[in-house]
């Protein structure tokens, strides 16, 4: 009796220490990460990579991260509670497009004797079609893939987002809307996650 309680409390610690070495979940993962979200008071937008483009779309985000009213947008790192990192780009080409369409139909006949009373015959029919079309449309892409990173530098919050332009706003105003709406979407879904 007293050997078959010693295994059952061995199996029981055994059970408890499998459980705690356990891995986090991803959706634990996720929730921790939002919870952090809270913690956010103060941020900076750090440059963001991809040339002239990203330091037009950084200046974008600024505007529409303090539209949120989620945090205070600071100009100094070292006040800052997290830093927004990235990269984005702002693509304007052209897009060509060309197609050529054609049907055609040859028929020749002939007769004829080698003399030099020769008759002959001939005929020939000939009919042809052709179209070409060539258009070019001038087209305007934005992306850009952001990470909220506390001062311990873990990432608490990333994003891609991309954009053919809006009605009223161009690709890059665009992207940086969507950016800062998933942000509030996701600061919003913390609020509502227990303590």
């Amino acid at each position: 009796m007293m050997f078959a309680l010693c295994m059952a409390a061995a199996m029981v610690a055994s059970m408890a220490a499998a459980a705690a070495d356990k891995p986090p979940s991803p959706g634990e993962i996720e929730d921790a990460s939002l919870r952090q979200l809270l913690t956010v008071r103060r941020v900076f937008i750090d440059r963001l990579t991809g040339g002239e483009t990203a330091a037009q779309m950084r200046e974008i985000l600024f505007s529409s991260l303090q539209g949120t009213r989620l945090f205070v947008v600071t100009e100094k790192e070292e006040r800052a509670d997290a830093i927004l990192r990235g990269g984005a780009e702002d693509l304007v080409y052209t897009e060509q497009h060309s197609s050529s369409d054609g049907v055609n139909a040859h028929s020749n006949f002939g007769s004829g004797r080698p003399t030099s009373s020769s008759r002959g015959a001939y005929a020939g029919i000939s009919v042809g079609e052709n179209e070409s079309e060539h258009s070019s449309e001038r087209r305007h892409e934005a992306i850009a893939a952001v990470r909220l990173v506390n001062k311990e530098g873990d990432v608490i919050w990333a994003t891609t987002q991309e954009s053919l332009g809006a009605k009223f706003r161009g690709a890059s105003a665009d992207v940086a809307e969507k950016i800062t709406a998933k942000l509030r979407e996701d600061f919003e879904r913390a609020r509502s996650l227990r303590p």
